[in-house]
């Protein structure tokens, strides 16, 4: 009989990806995927480790899956094993602990598990393995590796657009980041494997991929002078994939966005303009602390490229609150500046204390109750300029990627989003799951779904 196994996935989108490669291994491996709420023999969390918080909830998704079945095998992998691998080794919740770059060992680890028990109940002598050969080294020297770990899906658990890495690592050593020791350096994938990955993603009949990674914009910079790549040589290539209709980026480095990218960009029909530039502060003495090495002009200067290219663009940034040292005067500049740019949507941080990080040990950490209030004030900003960007296209023509059916106001409809990310709902008779549907942004149905009046 198969052995059943479970995964749950915490973190980034990059994280989600690698999950659902692993779950593809189990499953040509001969394992049956269950839910992680049922019994299984096997539970693999792929864990985060971008906060305390992401730790914490990491401990506690190995702690619960031990609990639904004492027998089972809890892995730890990811992100929070590269932090925590000692830790992780002294815990008895974990039976296997597996880091960044091994996950593509995942069944021969599983498999070398399993021998070694079998084994020792048996009281056999053991060997290097079943076959003599020895099993992978589980955790390795994330920081000294330039192999990219290759992982593919053929499939993703939304049925309409594909998230793909394309590259992992990051050299930029913000103070309050704990991802460069977690992901290791910048590693990119060859274009041809993305060039397959998508071609087959295609003829599954995904209509639209999403390109990931640790720091997206650094994709390339590893690669040798004679064979130069770069981010916007890798989406040319995937814009001639026939039955991709659209592309859409992972979050990126301001810099990059020059008037040469933004105007390439605008000239490929299939980009979306759904652009996250992640900014962390609006104060130039706050990102000198952050070590984000660039300025708010800087910034300026890249939101208003993409603006100039695109006809209305939907900008959403990145915004960590309580950074060591912000004053009320440093917080205030950020407030004008959000403000000034615009955004369509902010995701609001507050900062968290990092073991390990330069940010941990400067002085002027900020409490707890200043950090809340500060993450209220831009909440509330950040729901007035997001329904403003929506109400902003109302009246007009844009296009939708049906994803799934939904009740609202109690009428069941069909939702999507249109290429800038919008949510919208159109009427059940438009068309199914997939189905690409053209009309006029019509009115609010809900805060932040707006009704798209097909084209007749």
């Amino acid at each position: 009989m198969a052995r059943k196994a479970a995964l749950h996935n915490l973190g980034c989108k990059v994280n989600a990806y690698e999950t659902e490669a692993m779950q593809q291994l189990l499953e040509a491996a001969g394992y049956e995927i269950v839910p992680f709420q049922e019994t299984a023999d096997v539970y693999i969390i792929n864990t985060c480790s971008v906060t305390n918080v992401a730790d914490k909830k990491s401990r506690q998704m190995l702690h619960r899956a031990k609990k639904q079945n004492p027998a089972a095998v809890v892995v730890a992998a990811g992100c929070y094993v590269q932090t925590a691998a000692e830790e992780l080794k002294k815990d008895a919740m974990v039976d296997v602990i597996i880091g960044n770059n091994r996950k593509k060992d995942l069944t021969t680890i599983l498999e070398r598990f399993f021998w070694e028990k079998q084994t020792s109940a048996s009281g056999e002598e053991k060997a290097a393995d079943g076959d003599g050969k020895e099993a992978p080294e589980p955790v390795i020297d994330i920081n000294r590796t330039r192999e990219y770990e290759e992982l593919s899906v053929s499939r993703t658990a939304e049925h309409t657009r594909a998230f793909l890495k394309v590259q992992d690592g990051c050299n930029q050593f913000c103070t309050y980041c704990v991802i460069p020791y977690a992901r290791g350096r910048v590693r990119s994938r060859r274009p041809e494997k993305v060039e397959e990955e998508v071609r087959q993603l295609a003829a599954a009949g995904y209509r639209e991929v999403v390109l990931t990674g640790i720091h997206l914009s650094s994709y390339g910079t590893d690669f040798a002078k004679e064979e130069a790549q770069s981010l916007l040589g890798l989406i040319r290539r995937i814009h001639a994939i026939e039955g991709i209709r659209r592309i859409r980026l992972g979050s990126l480095e301001p810099r990059i966005v020059t008037e040469e990218f933004a105007r390439a960009l605008a000239s490929m029909e299939k980009i979306c303009p759904h652009f996250h530039l992640s900014l962390q502060s609006g104060c130039d003495t706050v990102l000198a602390r952050m070590n984000r090495r660039y300025t708010t002009q800087e910034y300026r200067q890249g939101c208003e490229y993409l603006r100039a290219a695109f006809a209305h663009p939907a900008i959403t940034t990145d915004v960590i609150v309580g950074f060591p040292g912000e004053t009320e005067e440093e917080f205030a500049e950020t407030c004008a500046f959000l403000e000034e740019i615009g955004f369509y949507k902010m995701h609001i941080f507050k900062y968290s204390r990092r073991a390990g990080t330069k940010a941990a040990v400067m002085p002027g950490q900020i409490a707890e109750s200043v950090k809340a209030a500060r993450s209220e004030t831009l909440q509330e900003l950040e729901s007035r300029m997001s329904r403003a960007f929506r109400e902003s296209r109302l009246g007009c023509e844009d296009e939708v990627l049906l994803e799934e059916p939904m009740v609202l106001n109690g009428e069941t409809w069909m939702v999507g989003h249109t290429p800038e990310y919008i949510k919208v709902a159109v009427s059940t008779g438009a068309g199914a799951r997939n189905a690409m549907v053209s009309g006029v942004l019509s009115h609010m149905l809900t805060n932040e779904i707006v009704c798209l009046e097909p084209q007749k």
